[in-house]
């Protein structure tokens, strides 16, 4: 369906020209899932923007061609193009946040796609775009068709972009990151809905994604990339079974499961090299632990080891005369295993809510009336105590984000808050100007999406040390700075990113950038939502591992808003789980993963996808 050859792309930036995509070669059969996988920045955005000719302003292919059903995408003209895009080759975009019109409802954007690549017109493209709202797992869909991208949640806009993208029911869908925003179970529809529509119209389908158990369970084959090069491509079943290239056997060691729980996860040191160099050798040589001589002055070539299975690197080649088999391929923990902190002696919790309520009014008429309240979260209770992490779990909607926010009282004056939220004996609706700034010296958030989060007006080191500026005043201008580029290394980005801005990062990149902001503060509550959601395994590791030391050697206590339930299953120390405002299950987290009691925390866990090795 699809043949890829050579494709390179470069970004011509203010300091140098980057490769991002270098030489990169694929073929992807009618029916089938390939998935590309790799760490933020190896380049697969990249490589899914230069297949649809998406590029930025500053980014063009250089070479290569990209055949697609017998037509060269990359010869055509723009106006023919546009007749591509949408009908024979489809994407679901990353970041839907940023990728849907927010002047435009819900319904009249998918209806865009249909009225421009089917017949269908007015009354009939209008149901045809419900339809499609309702197959992607939308409550409400005539209601969510007439309302703007603003009124929905993350994950609620990540599935209207899903619907965007199969609108026209194309031959080939690139989907970058579909299911990040998803909870497991809209997630296991909506991987279920792009499976029949395969079946249905041998639709290929390119998976860019950094959750290796989908990969696991959806990809027929796998190419993994590293700083804009394929270094493995093989069948998921043999990738996962036998990874070969060192890189691939890290990833795989660094997710985390309840296996792993009080010990340090695997992570690869280092990051990914600035795409901007000219490479003399193997470009993850210098993160590597068999990295030899020959590594830094040859650059190994993708070579096949065996049937369907090729890797580019030298022990399998024969180049450095050693046997594959000895490498160390086992977990390499940083360090020995830990024990989880203790459940604190203090009676008293750090953060205590009760009967909390947040409801949104609805206003309608020309005087703008309340007619009724949207029950966002209707009378939660819990405790998150000091050097514990509360995992708060449930479906897109169900209320998570917005507990988040209002404790921090980031929803005064646009909704109804009632019950009581104490933080440190302190009972946060109460507190005003300074008492509030003092609060948040104590409890800071990562939002959900890094990319609004960030001004885009603002250099990185400005938007790290804003927070210390603002809330501890008695740090010097060189202690800041010191602090936030520790800080950097810490969640695994360069240097050289402080002069950058958030546009010339990656979404996993961005998150990182999102975490060291509420971390640059040194908070000992923070609300974490879907702190890991944009992030690939490696940085995730490497994430959970710096949260888990401060909890260690602070005492830092995590509200953890997830989808993910590796992550639960290895940071948790208990669970709470929300299903339309309400908790229905709270408890210990080994009781309520091993013993859930209500039949939605059941299905929550049967819907978890596993890595199959």
């Amino acid at each position: 369906m699809m043949d890829i050859r050579n494709l390179t792309t470069d970004l011509e930036t203010d300091s140098a020209l980057v490769r991002a995509v270098d030489a990169l070669s694929l073929t992807i059969a009618r029916g089938e899932t390939f998935a590309l996988v790799g760490e933020s920045g190896c380049g697969k955005s990249m490589t899914a923007l230069s297949l649809l000719r998406l590029l930025p302003d500053n980014g063009r292919v250089t070479g290569g061609q990209v055949d697609l059903d017998g037509t060269d995408v990359l010869a055509l003209p723009e106006s023919r193009m546009r007749e591509f895009r949408g009908r024979k080759i489809s994407m679901i975009f990353q970041e839907p946040a940023t990728s849907l019109n927010p002047v435009m409802t819900v319904g009249r954007q998918i209806r865009e796609v249909i009225e421009r690549h089917t017949a269908l017109r007015g009354k009939a493209s209008a149901a045809k775009a419900v339809d499609w709202l309702r197959r992607v797992g939308l409550d409400a869909p005539e209601r969510r068709a007439e309302g703007y991208p603003f009124q929905l949640s993350g994950g609620q806009k990540q599935r209207v972009m899903i619907a965007i993208a199969l609108a026209a029911e194309p031959d080939v869908l690139v989907a970058d990151e579909p299911t990040t925003a998803l909870d497991v179970t809209i997630q296991a529809q909506i991987l279920a809905l792009l499976q029949d529509l395969q079946r249905s119209q041998a639709m290929a389908l390119l998976l860019i994604t950094h959750d290796l158990a989908i990969v696991s369970q959806m990809a027929h084959r796998v190419a993994l990339m590293y700083a804009g090069q394929v270094v493995e491509v093989a069948s998921a079943a043999d990738f996962f079974a036998r990874p070969l290239h060192p890189y691939a056997a890290n990833l795989l060691d660094a997710l985390p499961d309840a296996s792993k729980r009080g010990q340090r996860l695997a992570s690869i040191p280092g990051v990914v090299p600035a795409l901007s160099q000219t490479f003399a050798g193997c470009r993850f040589a210098d993160r590597c632990q068999d990295a030899a001589a020959l590594c830094r002055s040859a650059p190994p070539q993708l070579h096949e080891y065996a049937r369907g299975h090729a890797v580019r690197c030298f022990i399998y080649e024969g180049a450095l005369g050693r046997d594959h088999a000895s490498r160390n391929v086992a977990p390499a923990f940083a360090s020995a295993p830990q024990d989880q902190p203790a459940t604190p002696s203090a009676a008293t919790p750090l953060l205590a809510v009760r009967d909390y309520k947040v409801w949104f009014p609805i206003r309608k008429g020309l005087l703008q009336r309340t007619v009724g309240f949207v029950k966002a979260v209707d009378g939660v209770s819990f405790e998150v105590r000091t050097g514990r992490t509360l995992a708060l779990v449930g479906e897109s909607g169900s209320g998570k984000t917005t507990v988040g926010k209002a404790l921090l009282q980031l929803l005064r004056g646009q909704a109804q808050i009632a019950g009581s939220a104490v933080l440190q004996g302190q009972p946060l609706d109460a507190l005003q100007g300074a008492a509030l700034r003092a609060a948040r010296r104590t409890a800071q958030i990562v939002f959900q999406d890094p990319f609004a989060s960030l001004n885009p007006r603002m250099r990185v080191n400005e938007i790290l040390e804003e927070g210390v500026a603002s809330l501890h005043p008695e740090v010097d201008a060189r202690a800041r700075h010191a602090r936030v580029a520790a800080l950097l290394d810490k969640v695994g980005l360069p240097a050289g990113a402080l002069a950058r801005y958030p546009h010339e990062f990656s979404g996993g990149q961005r998150q990182r950038l999102a975490i060291a902001r509420a971390l640059a503060v040194e908070p000992l509550l923070i609300v974490a939502d879907e702190p890991t959601s944009a992030l690939d395994v490696s940085v995730q590791a490497q994430i959970l591992n710096l949260l888990s030391d401060l909890q260690t050697e602070l005492g830092v206590a995590y509200l953890f808003i997830t989808h993910n339930f590796g992550v639960v299953e290895y940071l948790a120390h208990d669970i709470a789980v929300m299903q339309g405002g309400k908790l229905v299950e709270y408890g210990a987290a080994c009781q309520v993963l091993e013993q859930p009691q209500q039949a939605y925390t059941q299905a929550l866990l049967k819907a978890v996808p596993r890595v199959l090795r």
